[in-house]
C-alpha cells in the first residue's frame, strides 16, 4: 500500500503541472486582461468588456496622444505610452510568456501565489478569509446528506416494491431534478421576506451584533443564517445518496451469505446490520472525502452569490470578471491540489473499511 501511495503521490506533480499549463496558456489568447481591466477603469467604462467596442472610450482629441497602431490594448488610446509601460511591469507582462510560466511554476511550487493584482493582499490570505464560508456549506451539506440519506435508502432497500419505497422516490427524483439555485431562490421567497414569511436572514454568515452575542447566541445565529444555504447545497447530493444506498443495499441483501445467516436463525435486524451494513455501505462511506469536495466545489458559487456569502465561489467569479490572475492561478492549483489529495484519502478509506481491498495487487 505504501508503494501505491507513493507512486499516487508523485503524479500530483505532472497533473498540477498539466492544470497550470492549460490554464496559462487559455488566457493567453482570452480576450481582456488585467491591463485592459485597469484602463476600461481609469476611462469610466466600469469593466473589460466596455474597451472591445473598438476603441471607442476616448474622445477623438485624446486619441492623437497615441496612434491606432501604437498599442495592443484595445481602448488604450487616449492614454501615455509610459503609464501602459508601467502597468506591463507592475504585471509582468514586459517578460517573455515562457519566462513568466516558469516563475509562476517555481513560485507556486514553493506555495507562494504572489499578490491580488486589484486587492493588494497575499492570495494565500485571501483563500483563508473566503475558506471558512465554503467549508462551512460543504461539510454541513456533507453531513445532513449523510445523516438523512443512510436511514432513509436502508429502509427503502428494505421496504422496496412498497408503497413508502414509491412515493419516497418521487420525492427523491423531483429533488434531484430542482436546479440547486432554483431551489436555493424559493427558500428566499418563501423563509426569507421575499413574499410570504421572513424566518431566516437574506444574507451573510452572521449578524451585525455576532460579537456581542454569548457563546450559545452566537452558535444559534450561525446555525440561523446557514440553514437555509445548507438546505439548498444538499438537495442534489441528498438525493444521489439516497439511491445509492438503497441500490447498495439490495445488491447485498441478494447475496448468498445473507441467505445462510437469514437460514442459521439470525434476526432480520442482525442480518441487516451486522452482515449487510458494512458491505453495503463500503462505496458509501469511503465516497465520503469525494462527496465533501463536490460539494464544496460544485455548488459554492451560485450558492454564496444568491445569499450574499463571501466565499471562495464568488472570489473565484470575481477574480475571472477582472483578470486578476494570480488568485485564479493560485485557487485553481489549490483546488486541484486538495481534489488529488481528497482521492487519495478516499482509497484509503476503502482499505479501512474493507481491509481485503489491496489497490498494489488490482495494479499489478
Amino acid at each position: 500500500m505504501a508503494s501505491y501511495i507513493l507512486r499516487r503521490i508523485l503524479l500530483i506533480v505532472p497533473t498540477l503541472l498539466g492544470i497550470l499549463v492549460v490554464n496559462f496558456v487559455l488566457t493567453q489568447f482570452v480576450p481582456g486582461g488585467p491591463i485592459e481591466q485597469v484602463i476600461a477603469n481609469v476611462q469610466g467604462r466600469g469593466d473589460v468588456f466596455g474597451g472591445f467596442a473598438g476603441g471607442q472610450g476616448g474622445d477623438a482629441a485624446s486619441s492623437e496622444m497615441l496612434g491606432p497602431g501604437d498599442s495592443q490594448y484595445p481602448g488604450a488610446q487616449g492614454l501615455p505610452p509610459e503609464f501602459i509601460e508601467q502597468l506591463e511591469r507592475e504585471f509582468g507582462f514586459d517578460k517573455p510568456p515562457l519566462e513568466r510560466f516558469l516563475s509562476m511554476v517555481w513560485d507556486y511550487a514553493r506555495f507562494d501565489f504572489g499578490e491580488s493584482y486589484f486587492r493588494s493582499i497575499e492570495v494565500t490570505e485571501l483563500v483563508l478569509e473566503k475558506m471558512p464560508v465554503s467549508i462551512s456549506l460543504g461539510l454541513w451539506s456533507t453531513l445532513i446528506a449523510y445523516l438523512v440519506s443512510i436511514p432513509l435508502g436502508i429502509r427503502k432497500a428494505v421496504n422496496d416494491g412498497t408503497s413508502f419505497d414509491t412515493w419516497t422516490s418521487a420525492v427523491v427524483i423531483v429533488a434531484y431534478a430542482i436546479p440547486g439555485f432554483l431551489f436555493a431562490i424559493l427558500l428566499l421567497v418563501l423563509f426569507a421576506g421575499g413574499s410570504y414569511f421572513q424566518i431566516f436572514p437574506l444574507r451573510g454568515l452572521t449578524s451585525d451584533n455576532f460579537e456581542s452575542l454569548s457563546l450559545l447566541g452566537k452558535i444559534a445565529d450561525y446555525f440561523w443564517h446557514i440553514a437555509l444555504p445548507v438546505t439548498a447545497s444538499t438537495i442534489a447530493a441528498f438525493a444521489t445518496l439516497t439511491l445509492l444506498t438503497k441500490n447498495s443495499f439490495l445488491d447485498e441483501i441478494k447475496k448468498q451469505y445473507v441467505i445462510t445467516a437469514r437460514a442459521k436463525g439470525l434476526s432480520e435486524r442482525r442480518v441487516l446490520y451486522g452482515h449487510v451494513f458494512r458491505n453495503a455501505m463500503l462505496i458509501i462511506i469511503a465516497g465520503f472525502p469525494a462527496v465533501f469536495i463536490g460539494v464544496f466545489f460544485s455548488g459554492s458559487l451560485i450558492i454564496e452569490t444568491i445569499f450574499s456569502l463571501d466565499g471562495l465561489g464568488r472570489l473565484g467569479f470575481e477574480a475571472a470578471v477582472q483578470r486578476d490572475y494570480p488568485v485564479i492561478f493560485g485557487t485553481l492549483y489549490l483546488f486541484g491540489l486538495i481534489g488529488l489529495l481528497v482521492n487519495i484519502v478516499s482509497d484509503l478509506m476503502y482499505v479501512l473499511v474493507d481491509p481485503r481491498i489491496d489497490f498494489e495487487k488490482r495494479e499489478g
